[in-house]
């Protein structure tokens, strides 16, 4: 009997992949925590079945974005430590104490706020001091070398939000802003956290147990990252993907393989306009093949004329603009596809080189794959529930 879930399109997570990336990753950085980013979905993984996995393996921590995703994952059994690396309106710090989340806090108006909250309920909120060193997004700000005022500045303020009653500094943490570009600045980031923590010390400050900067390209291409530091925190890499064109692949795994099934071949002359736009137009008489699979899957529209599918051993590309629910694909150079034969769409070898075609990052395809999708997990070599 037919598998609804794989009649159409589905995507097949390896868990056998995740524990290799995982153990190549933390073979990286030896003796530093193993944070797991399991947000946005575990990158459109499941972040349920992948916090699962990476807390049998021994990882030491989660990360997520928001505040429902650590819910999420504590409904849902998990009991590792979770970071919530975005904002959370202090309205909702109860919310943070009932679940023992640990909470990102880049401002003192935010510090003092949680404070409040956590002493009105008499618990105390775990918390990760971000610095922000050149991202310009969260955290306390030493953006330029060498401004003493500046460094004062972020020192006292830190200094002032660990002091705060009901919070508990247990980290603190930087974020590269172009690890997988340019070796100078993430250098300078580097020395602008650290001189963030030694003007801590010197202020006699040095409650935290954890310091962490490296994100995956940091973890992959500058292990002087760690140096310092006591913990890495993988994303794309932990999914088997590089963070960016050019990166040396150590041997990752993508974990990842999408698949969509034939639907239909149809044989169509020389000069036969494809799909919307009349996009593309065949040169020669052609078998093309029609795959359920299209923008409204999270495919993106980017990659018409551009993408290439693996059908049993041969690329066969796709011809004109992908729809919605479909695409069209040319199988005239892959003799005997029929409809029920699977193409692969993202997977080893693929989803790197459509990320670039579509002028993007393999996180961006892989995040808005979209529940239409089922996610089918697979363990020693057979499904899991």
């Amino acid at each position: 009997m037919t598998d609804i879930r794989t009649a159409r399109a589905w995507a097949e997570v390896n868990l056998d992949a995740l524990a290799r990336n995982y153990r190549l990753l933390r073979g990286l950085a030896p003796g530093a925590k193993f944070l797991g980013l399991v947000k946005a979905d575990a990158y459109g993984h499941g972040a349920v079945p992948v916090a699962r996995k990476l807390q049998a393996l021994g990882a030491d921590m989660l990360a997520v974005a928001c505040l429902a995703e650590a819910v999420q994952l504590r409904e849902a059994g998990l009991t590792l430590p979770v970071l919530c690396l975005g904002q959370t309106p202090p309205e909702l710090a109860g919310l943070l104490l009932e679940y023992g989340v640990t909470q990102t806090v880049g401002d003192l108006e935010t510090g003092r706020a949680l404070s409040a909250a956590a002493v009105a309920a008499g618990k105390t909120l775990n918390i990760h001091v971000k610095v922000d060193t050149g991202m310009g997004r969260l955290g306390f700000v030493y953006y330029q070398d060498g401004d003493e005022a500046a460094l004062e500045r972020a020192g006292r303020e830190i200094q002032a939000l660990c002091a705060l009653p009901g919070l508990e500094a247990e980290g603190i943490f930087t974020h590269f802003a172009d690890a997988d570009g340019s070796e100078a600045y993430t250098s300078n980031q580097y020395d602008r956290i650290q001189d963030v923590i030694g003007e801590l010390w010197d202020r006699g400050l040095h409650p935290f147990q954890i310091y962490h900067c490296a994100a995956s390209a940091a973890v992959l291409n500058y292990p002087w990252t760690q140096n310092h530091m006591n913990m890495i925190r993988p994303g794309i890499a932990l999914y088997g993907c590089m963070p960016g064109p050019g990166m040396e692949n150590p041997g990752l795994e993508p974990v990842m393989t999408v698949k969509s099934r034939v639907a239909v071949v149809r044989d169509l002359p020389a000069g036969a306009k494809i799909s919307y736009g009349r996009a593309a137009q065949l040169e020669r008489d052609s078998k093309i093949a029609v795959l359920p699979l299209g923008y409204g899957d999270g495919l993106p529209r980017a990659l018409s004329n551009q993408l290439e599918v693996l059908i049993g051993d041969r690329l066969c590309p796709v011809l004109g603009r992908i729809c919605m629910d479909m695409c069209m694909v040319d199988v005239t150079d892959a003799p005997g596809v029929k409809a029920g034969d699977v193409a692969a769409v993202y997977g080893p070898g693929l989803t790197e080189k459509a990320a670039w075609l579509a002028g993007t990052i393999p996180y961006e395809l892989l995040c808005q794959l979209t529940p239409r999708i089922p996610r089918l997990y697979l363990e020693n070599g057979a499904e899991i529930p």
